[in-house]
């Protein structure tokens, strides 16, 4: 069986060519050939090669190595981690000595043994492997040491619609099927897709979380394909994208319902040929990560809208978990306060802080339109703020008239409910959205829906 393998040999006598071509053919995958240093480039831009065979000499009459030196350092420049196999002469060795020092790897004396070439291409392929492991391993951490430091824990609650969910993500997690998690913001969903990927059997390997909301459309292909350098202007070196870093592990798409249509056609096609193109790049290459998406957006009505694609929303939900939004649980708030409670008291050392049993029971008949996110940072910001050793009145959680006219016991249906709390909200801080949105665990673009909503 033949080695999957892309080897390059560059040599000035078509006879040296066609002879190590014929033999290589017959152990590796693919083998090309060429006489003119000057056309390498051209191979790069079509192939990702494992191994180079160069000649240090071209010109005839000329035997310092000084050519070899030259494309030696070429070939490094358009992939640093191809390894170089020289060819030279048996009064060459010394030079060949040399180029191994500049960043060549090994070298082969004219006339060669067929096995003792093969075996030289054999540990250079060993090595062309752990280069790639190492660079891969070396863009991963530096994709994870962006992410949040949050500590992502098992979901805390007893409720029916939560021990549904638990239920779902024990199922889902020992397959490699594709989910797709839909709930509000605030909810929970990045929970949902780090409990998938931890209960799986790619939880030794790496979770590369995407935020599509963030991510504009210009910036799109570089930062999930991948970019060569010089792709385009800062492009300064080779990046490998988010579905490259996460081949092995789970990638989580979330706002996956921001996409706008074309992008969701790039994105339908690397999910159907689980191949990826770097933007610059004529070269595919291969990607076997896990997907998971999540979106609070109403993706099947964009469908019928023509806002999303169909056949993408049929590959992405394989499995689809809906997460209920904290109204939906209210049994859970107790559990939840107490929870965040016990993380905030530890980071901001009020080791004696509680909160009296009188204002949890009033924290479950408010509303929370920002869901759990708005929780905990009502939590955090009671603990902060808090002077004395129980939380004792729940203004200290939630300052707004909405909850002032909920304990006046003034019913309210819940449309008019959320109307008061945004417009007290918005007045709290003097109109500005994105503080307001901040506050109560919304994204900018969730909070003008609302306020479109409501006539605000």
């Amino acid at each position: 069986m033949k080695t999957n393998a892309n080897i390059l040999i560059v040599d000035d006598d078509r006879d040296v060519l066609e002879t190590a071509r014929m033999f290589l053919k017959q152990e590796f995958s693919s083998v090309d050939i060429e006489e003119d240093p000057e056309k390498i480039p051209g191979y790069f831009e079509i192939k990702d090669y494992d191994v180079i065979l160069l000649d240090m000499n071209f010109k005839k009459g000329v035997n310092d190595g000084e050519e070899g030196f030259y494309y030696l350092s070429k070939i490094r420049e358009l992939d640093p981690e191809v390894v170089v196999i020289l060819i030279t002469a048996y009064g060459e060795v010394d030079l060949a000595v040399k180029a191994i020092k500049n960043g060549a790897s090994d070298f082969v004396l004219k006339p060669w043994k067929n096995q003792k070439l093969l075996g030289t291409i054999s540990s250079a392929l060993e090595l062309r492997q752990s280069k790639k492991q190492v660079a891969q391993l070396k863009e991963t951490s530096q994709v994870l040491a962006k992410e949040t430091s949050q500590e992502y824990e098992d979901f805390i609650g007893n409720s029916a619609a939560i021990k549904q969910v638990k239920s779902l993500i024990n199922k889902v997690a020992k397959t490699d099927a594709e989910v797709l998690i839909l709930g509000e913001n605030g909810t929970g969903k990045e929970l949902v897709a780090r409990a998938i990927h931890n209960r799986s059997s790619r939880k030794d390997e790496v979770f590369i979380n995407v935020d599509l909301g963030a991510i504009t459309e210009t910036l799109f292909e570089s930062e999930l394909f991948g970019h060569i350098k010089g792709a385009f202007t800062d492009a300064k070196q080779d990046k490998a994208g988010r579905f490259e870093l996460g081949s092995k592990g789970t990638v989580f798409l979330d706002e996956i319902g921001n996409l706008s249509v074309p992008l969701q056609a790039k994105l339908l096609t690397v999910l159907q040929s689980k191949k990826v193109m770097r933007v610059g790049s004529g070269k595919e290459i291969p990607v076997y990560f896990r997907l998971v998406c999540a979106t609070n957006m109403p993706l099947y009505d964009m469908v019928y809208d023509q806002q999303f694609r169909q056949d993408l929303l049929y590959r992405i939900n394989t499995v689809e978990i809906r997460l209920p939004s904290l109204k939906e649980r209210i049994e859970d708030i107790p559990l939840l306060t107490e929870h965040f409670l016990k993380l905030y008291k530890r980071k901001y050392q009020k080791p004696k802080l509680s909160i009296e049993k009188g204002v949890i029971e009033k924290l479950t008949r408010y509303q929370w339109p920002g869901n759990i996110r708005e929780l905990q940072h009502a939590i955090e910001r009671a603990v902060i703020l808090s002077d004395q050793d129980i939380i004792s009145t729940v203004d200290l959680l939630i300052n707004n008239a909405a909850l002032v006219k909920l304990e006046q016991g003034k019913a309210k249906t819940l449309d008019e409910a959320e109307r008061d709390f945004i417009l007290a909200s918005l007045e709290a801080n003097k109109g500005n959205v994105t503080k307001t949105a901040e506050i109560l665990g919304l994204t900018r673009t969730a909070l003008y829906r609302r306020m479109s909503k409501h006539g605000i």
